[in-house]
C-alpha cells in the first residue's frame, strides 16, 4: 500500500502515539515535541523526534509550522542530543522526505542515531 504524502493520515503510528493509543519509551517531551526510542533501533542510540502538530514531512513542517514550533523543534533536537550524551562523541540526524527517500511514516520526524561508528551515509553501489 502506497503512502499518501499529500494528506495527513490521523491513523499513522506517530499520530497514535501522540494520542496515547500506542505506548512509547519517552525520552523528551514539551508542548511542541515528543521524542522516544525507536522500536526497531538501527544503532545503539536511536531516538525519533516528532513535532506534535500534523506535519507530513520536512517541507510541510517548514511551510505550515509557526516560527516558535520550528525553533522549538530544532532546539529540542539539540537538547535531546545533549541529554543522550551523544553531542561530543558524534551522532547522525536523518529526516527522510517522501517515498523515494524511504520515509515510512507520513509524519515529519528526525532520527537521532549514535553509539557506534555509523559508516557512510549511503552504501556504495556493488
Amino acid at each position: 500500500m502506497a503512502i499518501d504524502f499529500q494528506t495527513y493520515d490521523d491513523d499513522n503510528i506517530f499520530a497514535k502515539i501522540l494520542r496515547g493509543d500506542l505506548p512509547n519509551k519517552t525520552v523528551y517531551e514539551d508542548d511542541n515535541v515528543l521524542a522516544f526510542h525507536d522500536i526497531a533501533p538501527q544503532a545503539p542510540v536511536h531516538v525519533l523526534v516528532i513535532p506534535k502538530g500534523k506535519y507530513i514531512a520536512h517541507d510541510d513542517f517548514h511551510a505550515k509550522a509557526t516560527d516558535a514550533e520550528i525553533v522549538g523543534f530544532w532546539r529540542a533536537v539539540a537538547t535531546i542530543c545533549d541529554d543522550l550524551g551523544v553531542t561530543a562523541e558524534g551522532h547522525r540526524l536523518i529526516a527522510n522526505q517522501g517515498a523515494a527517500s524511504g520515509q515510512l511514516v507520513p509524519h515529519f520526524h528526525v532520527h537521532i542515531m549514535a553509539g557506534k561508528p555509523l559508516g557512510p551515509l549511503i552504501a556504495p553501489d556493488s
